[in-house]
């Protein structure tokens, strides 16, 4: 049977409910949607392998100018994108003309969606609709196979309506078998066209078992350690990932969780690992960067940018923009003026416990340097920074700076976070 087409996502009752305008690429509604994905990133063209369909609230084209609206729809179609759907009314009050024009000359179909339906509800019933076309059309031999995983980590992904016997069965049949006392771990993965990545950290863990499928764009997996494994379950992962992950990909981990603690947590780790993922993609490490070898990060690591952005950066933006002012005005009035790494090397040194040796070692710099540079930061702030009573106000400013310098850099960033 042939793969779902864009005329049939847009027959599917939660995109019927956005009241959707096509604007353009009238002859393209047959082409085939093998994914629908949301972003509200602006370089969302890096996420796609080629056919998704790319659900966006507008914010990314909102505040730039003509020539950027127009390259954001010129990349889209040529990663191969099958459609761009825009919510209208929140962020972009109208689809701009120079979006519409290029669209219509490039021949990419163009959704205006007038009204608000959470794209969680539209994405789960395009892919339910996607992999079910895609198991009608498969052997009986293998009924399920790879896009039954692939259903499940989905729907545990988006919390979509289950229940415990419901994934224990379909995990089951997934080859899935955690067993008592295992803990469970989420995995994304960035930059991997395959589960090969996953596979190699699986058989570095020894002993572990997994639920893993390859997305456009993306690996997800839910990793079972069992609990007859000593120590801290989350750096075991992380390290496995570091050792059999390629350079380039960016790995996500999520928090670990009993097997038994129902679905509902074998989902929190899933969406964890997403939300850090689209963090670590988004907003620039607190650390100099390894020169070689894979990002690997975890969702506790970054527990205060998933904080500082509940809700997204845009709705936090003022608030953390007084976090900053507040806290680092005098310091980044000096950098503003006089080119250097204060703010940076602040936060390194209040994340590693205020350890000059530590601190020095990650910067790649002398102990002596570092240590002009901590007393320039005292003077300007007028503070002891190893004050027990000012750590955490300094480290939530200097992660907010962080958050917000990042999503300036391409000026036409946003977060898109899951709660």
């Amino acid at each position: 049977m042939p793969a779902l087409t864009l005329r049939e996502v847009l027959a599917l009752d939660p995109v019927r409910a956005t009241e959707p305008e096509l604007l353009a690429g009238e002859a393209a509604l047959d082409r085939p949607v093998r994914w629908v994905h949301s972003s509200e990133v602006y370089e969302g063209a890096n996420f796609l392998d080629g056919g998704e369909l790319l659900l966006t609230n507008g914010f990314g084209l909102t505040d730039t100018d003509a020539e950027i609206r127009r390259r954001y729809v010129r990349e889209l179609a040529a990663r191969g994108a099958s459609g761009l759907a825009v919510e209208i009314g929140r962020s972009l009050p109208t689809m701009p003309p120079e979006v519409t024009d290029e669209a219509r000359r490039l021949g990419l179909p163009l959704l205006a969606l007038h009204r608000v339906v959470p794209f969680v509800r539209i994405t789960e019933a395009a892919n339910r609709a996607i992999v079910a076309r895609g198991l009608s059309g498969r052997s009986v031999v293998r009924p399920w196979g790879d896009d039954h995983t692939a259903a499940l980590l989905a729907d545990l992904a988006d919390r979509a309506a289950l229940n415990q016997p419901e994934v224990e069965a379909r995990s089951a049949l997934a080859g899935f078998h955690p067993g008592p006392g295992a803990r469970l771990i989420g995995v994304s993965v960035h930059g991997a066209r395959d589960v090969t990545a996953v596979d190699r950290a699986v058989r570095l863990l020894g002993g572990a078992s997994v639920l893993r499928a390859a997305f456009p764009g993306d690996v997800l997996a839910l990793l079972a350690l069992p609990g007859s494994v000593s120590g801290d379950p989350i750096r075991a992962v992380q390290e496995a990932f570091r050792a059999a992950a390629d350079p380039g990909l960016t790995v996500a981990v999520g928090h670990a969780v009993d097997t038994g603690s129902g679905w509902l947590r074998w989902s929190d780790t899933l969406r964890a690992a997403r939300t850090t993922l689209e963090l670590a993609l988004t907003v620039p490490a607190a650390e100099p960067a390894a020169p070689e070898g894979p990002l690997v990060t975890s969702a506790r690591a970054l527990a205060l940018e998933r904080e500082l952005t509940r809700g997204g950066v845009d709705a936090n933006r003022d608030r953390l923009a007084r976090l900053v002012q507040h806290a680092l005005g005098p310091l980044l009035a000096w950098e503003a003026a006089h080119p250097s790494d204060l703010v940076r090397t602040l936060e390194v040194h209040l994340r590693h416990g205020c350890s000059p040796t530590r601190t020095a070692a990650l910067l790649h710099i002398g102990r002596q340097s570092l240590y002009q540079r901590l007393e320039r930061i005292e003077s300007l702030l007028g503070l002891e920074i190893d004050d027990p009573d000012l750590l955490g106000e300094l480290l939530a400013a200097v992660c907010a700076h962080r958050v917000v310098r990042g999503m300036g850099a391409a000026q036409v960033r946003g977060l898109r976070t899951v709660a």
